[in-house]
């Protein structure tokens, strides 16, 4: 027998072993150019409903003080629920650390355009929610001339003043300030509309089901607010949990009047 072979046989299943072992250990240790494990969800959610509290009176009829000449433009002949319509006004949104509700990039594109027509020789929408530094479109979808402008400080030191411009053409304005601007026509004195400057874009408006949803929400302690033109915003607490959805729920006690849904 060769001298070296009882100490060969003995150090091959060593060997052999230790193979397996650094083996198990490669395959159990992520690879830094692999895939690796999901991080932990570090956002949740907001859902809840909205209700609109009391009885909604139907608008007055409007009567021109200014008009254009021609053919002008026939009201839709559909006609709307005033509750459904006056849900659409309603958005919630979050205030809170500012640093904090600004980082997520899933979101840092909300918000930041916004269109509101003229139609019918209405704005629509009524109601226009942006996060700060949107531009907004103002199309002319009318057989009449319009003239959108605003005197609201949110819509800068001197607000805002398109001039006339017809069918098929737009303008557009840029929101540099928080806060809300008040849009109306030169020509159309019944004309108004609201856009809404937001500071983060954490909002959303109920859907017809009285439904709303705020995603991607970092963890933490926020004040959620309920806002319409017509009344106090209501603010509540909540606190978010990664990975979890916090329910909350608001009734607007809309009072009754003569301003119904536009």
């Amino acid at each position: 027998m060769h001298p070296l072979k009882p100490f060969v046989v003995q150090l091959v299943p060593a060997l052999l072993a230790s193979t397996i072992l650094a083996a198990g250990v490669a395959f159990a240790r992520p690879s830094h150019s692999g895939a690796v494990a999901s991080p932990r969800r570090t956002t949740g959610r907001i859902e809840g409903t909205v209700e609109i509290s009391s009885a909604l009176s139907a608008r007055r009829p409007a009567f021109r003080i200014y008009s254009d000449p021609g053919m002008g433009t026939v009201p839709s002949a559909t006609p709307r629920d005033p509750a459904i319509a006056e849900l659409h006004n309603v958005v919630l949104y979050l205030e809170g650390d500012p640093e904090q509700l600004n980082s997520p990039p899933a979101r840092l594109d909300k918000g930041r355009h916004g269109s509101m027509a003229q139609r019918d020789e209405r704005f629509v929408p009524h109601v226009l929610p942006v996060v700060q530094g949107a531009t907004v479109d103002f199309p002319n979808e009318d057989d009449v001339y319009h003239n959108v402008f605003s005197l609201s400080s949110a819509a800068g030191p001197k607000g805002f003043d398109l001039g006339r411009y017809p069918k098929g053409t737009s303008r557009s304005v840029t929101f540099t300030r928080a806060g809300t601007v008040q849009v109306a026509c030169h020509i159309h004195s019944d004309m108004s509309a609201i856009i809404l400057v937001l500071a983060n874009p954490y909002f959303a408006s109920p859907d017809d089901n009285h439904h709303f949803v705020i995603d991607d929400v970092p963890e933490g302690d926020y004040t959620i607010v309920g806002w319409h033109e017509r009344i106090k915003p209501i603010n509540r607490r909540i606190h978010v949990t990664a990975g979890q959805t916090t329910p909350v729920d608001f009734n607007i006690p809309l009072p009754q009047g003569d301003k119904g849904a536009r």
